[in-house]
């Protein structure tokens, strides 16, 4: 059996099929025409299994998958795994991590409150820059809590900027440069180290 590769949903799966494709792994149905979530390759015996980003460094650290493409920021928010390497950049998925708070608004210097979906990645920036503050952690569309007078900034991922600036949002600061990265299980390193080389270089070839 060839390599099970957990796929990031959404755009960063758009982004990474046709990389896939150019080193020879396809679905065997496209994924945006079927209600499946896992897809038998065309060659190689290979599965895709396409999830939640933030479900990708888990099924990858625990061995569920050999391979994973996920974003960047999904992986600093899950912590250093131990499970499973970082081998490439893919340059793809781009967008930044930001601070983004209401125009005009001043954030003063006393404790703020901050709504994300990225409470590890919050805290670590705000903790670099000495400053206190109480964390909210928010599934849904950051851009309403500064407006409801539930926090005073947001920390979010922000690829145009349209919608921090269609509810009255500008951005501060940025915390990271976000692109998707391929990780691979340590284990699988080892015992399929072959198999797992060749897709990595592959990729590296496409990218370059």
């Amino acid at each position: 059996m060839g390599l099970t590769i957990a796929l990031n949903s959404g755009r960063i799966l758009k982004e990474c099929l046709p990389m896939l494709a150019a080193v020879g792994i396809e679905p065997l149905e496209d994924p945006d025409q079927s209600r499946k979530l896992i897809f038998a390759s065309r060659a190689g015996g290979h599965r895709l299994v396409v999830m939640r980003g933030s479900d990708v460094p888990t099924y990858v650290e625990y061995g569920a998958a050999d391979v994973g493409i996920v974003g960047k920021d999904t992986l600093m928010e899950h912590g250093s795994g131990a499970g499973f390497y970082e081998r490439l950049d893919l340059g793809i998925g781009r967008c930044r991590i930001m601070v983004a708070a209401p125009a005009g608004v001043s954030l003063g210097t006393g404790k703020l409150r901050v709504a994300t979906k990225f409470p590890r990645i919050a805290r670590r920036y705000f903790e670099a820059e000495a400053r206190q503050v109480s964390i909210i952690e928010l599934a849904g569309a950051m851009e309403i809590a500064p407006l409801m007078d539930l926090a005073e900034c947001i920390v979010d991922i922000v690829d145009t900027g349209n919608t921090l600036r269609a509810n009255g949002l500008v951005p501060l600061e940025t915390i990271a440069e976000i692109t998707s990265r391929v990780i691979v299980n340590r284990a699988a390193m080892k015992t399929r180290f072959d198999e797992v080389q060749a897709l990595v270089d592959g990729l590296r070839q496409v990218v370059s």
